[in-house]
């Protein structure tokens, strides 16, 4: 919890950990006082480095369209383009920050940001934040950015692949839904695959503890995933995660890597939910 929030080093502003923020939210309201605090900060830190921008940008926007005026260029044009997105992104962000309310896609988390994760420590189970990519034992973070893909444990590479995570350091997520990329007559669409009549997920994970190399620690994990059942694949995606059935998550949470084919088996005894579609937010 100290290295997730508050050893952030000497500008905090960069070493924020990527969030949801209805997590942040829960740690403001309901946190221990000193993670509170250190999200509070960050939020004031990063509101007044917005601020800032957007006196950058609204400066440029103004510049680019007083050079439109005396001749229209493909510079200025560009300029005043890219000035209204990073206004529109700073605004947006800001009113993410400043407001109490909820609001679509503030649970939704994506590669490197972070999440709450299920574990079992000395019998209990427990709530650790952990990083959606996961470092692999003996990665460093320069090996890490050759590959990825590490937030995706196919099932059928967990020994080959996950072999020194696969029956040791298990996992859940509590999720509503999950989020893919497909091809849609040639362009890139999000879509949210969401169980009909379900109040939600067990998905199952791998996670590691690392240590980085300035020392601080690393918690990361990613989402066991097989193949897909008929609606997703037809929808155009090719992987899904698999959701546990709530009597089998003790017993995934306490892998035995001498007994793989036990956790298999669980895996294959999943909860099979018909997942509706539609394109994401």
């Amino acid at each position: 919890m100290k290295t997730f929030w508050i050893d952030r080093g000497k500008n905090p502003l960069r070493k924020r950990p990527k969030a949801p923020r209805s997590m942040e939210r829960e740690l403001l309201t309901n946190g221990p006082p000193e993670l509170a605090e250190a999200v509070r900060e960050a939020d004031e830190l990063e509101m007044a480095a917005l601020e800032q921008e957007l006196f950058k940008q609204r400066k440029r926007i103004a510049d680019a369209e007083r050079a439109l005026l005396t001749k229209e260029t493909k510079k200025a044009r560009e300029e005043a383009r890219i000035g209204r997105n990073k206004v529109e992104a700073a605004l947006e962000r800001l009113e993410e920050l400043k407001s109490s309310g909820s609001g679509s896609g503030l649970g939704r988390i994506y590669p490197g940001s972070y999440c709450p994760v299920v574990v079992m420590e000395n019998g209990e189970r427990v709530i650790r934040p952990m990083r959606y990519r996961c470092r692999l034992p003996g990665w460093t973070e320069v090996v890490e950015r050759k590959y990825p893909g590490t937030y995706n444990a196919r099932r059928d590479k967990l020994e080959e692949s996950w072999g020194k995570v696969f029956g040791y350091n298990h996992g859940v997520v509590l999720a509503t839904a999950f989020y893919e990329h497909v091809d849609r007559e040639g362009k890139d669409t999000i879509l949210e695959f969401k169980p009909q009549a379900s109040e939600g997920l067990i998905a199952a994970c791998l996670w590691t503890h690392t240590v980085d190399a300035d020392g601080g620690d690393l918690l990361s994990f990613a989402l066991v995933t097989d193949d897909p059942p008929p609606e997703v694949a037809a929808a155009g995606h090719d992987r899904c995660i698999i959701p546990l059935k709530p009597e089998n998550v003790n017993a995934w949470l306490q892998p035995d890597p001498k007994n793989l084919a036990a956790l298999y088996a669980i895996l294959d005894d999943r909860e099979r939910p018909y997942y509706e579609h539609r394109e994401a937010a």
